[in-house]
């Protein structure tokens, strides 16, 4: 098993893996009734002070078991970020719809309100990362969350700016105003800007790897892997592919009890007096 982890296949696999099981847990555990997101934010919460310990000892040198590590530590820690968020607890202090008809600065204004404790968080988290960094020779960690955070606030913007498959319907009910901030619609120029940029430089980093550039370390495939699924997951928001297909056995239960009708800009309005209500 180690040899085979060793390998550029075994570090793929292992980030695909990652990448698959990470994202199915957190969308089977927002599934859940919400009276259990208190001891999943509990447990989470434990793994998160737990991976920033483990994260510590990555840094420390360079090998493959501190690779592996640091990747799954990162990993672990996002998993509490996103959760915090889907959960409510840790979103934005505007909880509300967006307003229709708004401008583009005071709609940008809007979502960033939306958004802003969670935003804050990550970059704090990033912080605590960037003093634990200090002196010490192996990255991975440190870059593995950094480029989840580049391609999640990518993913944030292209569903500002606008794309064909926005996704508010795999938001939980006590979200669902988040989706009146999405623009759905046609392809906009900074989707191909921020795809652009992220497939010249993973095709770089493979580059690096195939012409021997650059010493094939574990971490260096880890995160060339980690770009190439976050590439997938922006392609995503242009082709429709229910997420059923891959996370089936965590979607099984519905975000919603029942059908719900959002306010999505540049689409037909339809929010009642009693969603605003709820969404507050």
């Amino acid at each position: 098993m180690i040899d085979f982890l060793s390998t550029t296949t075994g570090a793929c696999v292992f980030a695909v893996f990652c990448w698959w099981l990470g994202t199915g847990a957190i969308l089977w555990l927002v599934r859940l009734p919400t009276s259990t997101f208190r001891w999943s934010m509990f447990f989470l919460s434990f793994l998160l002070g737990l991976s920033l310990w483990t994260t510590s000892i990555s840094m420390r040198s360079h090998s493959i078991l501190n690779a592996y590590i640091g990747f799954v530590s990162v990993i672990a820690m996002w998993s509490w970020h996103e959760m915090a968020f889907l959960t409510g607890w840790l979103a934005g202090p505007r909880r509300i719809p967006l307003e229709p008809g708004l401008g583009i600065n005071r709609r940008f204004g809007q979502s960033v309100m939306a958004l802003l404790y969670h935003e804050v968080a990550l970059l704090f988290n990033f912080g605590v990362l960037l003093a634990m960094q200090q002196n010490q020779p192996n990255h991975v960690a440190l870059c593995t969350y950094a480029l989840l955070w580049c391609m999640r606030l990518s993913a944030k913007l292209n569903l500002f700016f606008g794309v064909p498959q926005v996704g508010e319907q795999y938001l939980p009910a006590h979200l669902r105003y988040i989706g009146s901030y999405f623009k759905s619609g046609g392809i906009s120029p900074f989707f191909f800007f921020t795809m652009g940029l992220s497939v010249v430089v993973w095709s770089w980093m493979v580059w690096e790897l195939q012409t021997g550039a650059v010493v094939i370390s574990t971490g260096w495939v880890l995160l060339s892997a980690l770009l190439g699924l976050a590439i997938i997951e922006h392609v995503l928001m242009v082709i429709a592919l229910p997420l059923q297909r891959l996370w089936g056995w965590a979607m099984k239960r519905s975000p919603y009890g029942a059908p719900q009708r959002l306010v999505v800009v540049d689409r037909p309005v339809h929010v009642t007096a009693a969603n605003q209500a709820d969404a507050a």
